[in-house]
């Protein structure tokens, strides 16, 4: 495997975008089956369904939804397209609770206005902060024959 270079973190880029459109039905679930447990607004002024409940819940879904694909195979569906794989700093597959330190590390790199995604850009090996603080790296798969 080749390790990822400046040249190819449009991958990750690509890859999150692709992700975003498995991600999303994900999240419409969450909602219908809370819109069923607490019932219909009355207003939008006056959720039903508490907005931390709503939020919170969307937290898990999506940080479990990665952590799941990281753990299983090293990919989501969009890294799969994108012929990019995520391993441990020994190039094992990563652990659950990598994963989670990984997706709490990445909301912190969006969160401090995208810095910590942008450190690719200047990082020597091209990671992330939530490749630091969780030890692994992403990698770029060859071409399938």
């Amino acid at each position: 495997m080749v390790d990822l270079s400046r040249r190819t973190s449009w991958r990750q880029l690509l890859a999150m975008v692709y992700d975003i459109f498995l991600v999303a039905p994900l999240l419409m679930a969450n909602a219908f089956v809370l819109v069923s447990m607490f019932g219909p607004t009355q207003s939008i002024s006056e959720p039903a369904v508490p907005d931390w409940l709503m939020q919170t819940t969307a937290l898990i879904v999506i940080t479990t939804f990665f952590v799941i694909f990281w753990h299983k195979s090293g990919q989501t569906l969009g890294m799969q397209a994108w012929r990019i794989k995520l391993v441990d700093d020994l190039d094992r597959p990563i652990s659950v609770k990598q994963g989670y330190i990984r997706s709490a590390a990445a909301c912190l790199s969006f969160v401090a206005f995208g810095m910590g995604y942008w450190w690719i850009l200047f990082h020597p090996k091209s990671r992330s902060w939530h490749d630091i603080i969780s030890k692994t790296h992403l990698e770029v798969l060859p071409k399938k024959a």
